[in-house]
């Protein structure tokens, strides 16, 4: 009769191992929701973390039940990607007023554009 009883410790042992996984997973992917949504403020999004720190089990149930539709589609969507640099930060992406003019001086070398050109060329650079 004894091994009966350690056999049943083991099966829920096993499952309250998966159901603390499964939640856990469930707050992984709330929070994941709550940070993807550009819908909420920073406020709703501090509250919403604050009560899953403060009431866990309730907060999950609460947003699964009250914003579940709207995580499905969050979820289906995907992740954001960008594709093409944006000009917010122009200077990450263009050459420094040094390599402009050496890329100038290269043309100019190999006869690809007068001096007229290397000037103008150079005064962009420059400006």
């Amino acid at each position: 009769m004894n091994w009966f009883n350690d056999f049943w410790d083991v099966i829920v042992w096993f499952l309250w191992i998966y159901v603390v996984l499964a939640y856990l997973i469930t707050i992984v992917f709330v929070l994941g929701d709550i940070f993807r949504d550009h819908s909420l403020s920073g406020w709703l999004k501090a509250l919403w973390v604050i009560c899953l720190v403060f009431v866990p089990i309730l907060t999950v149930l609460v947003y699964v039940i009250a914003r579940g539709k709207g995580m499905s589609e969050r979820n289906a969507r995907g992740p954001v990607t960008v594709s093409e640099p944006d000009d917010y930060h122009p200077h990450i992406y263009s050459p420094s007023p040094t390599d402009q003019i050496a890329q100038a001086q290269g043309l100019l070398a190999s006869g690809s554009i007068t001096a007229d050109e290397f000037a103008a060329l150079k005064a962009k650079a420059m400006a």
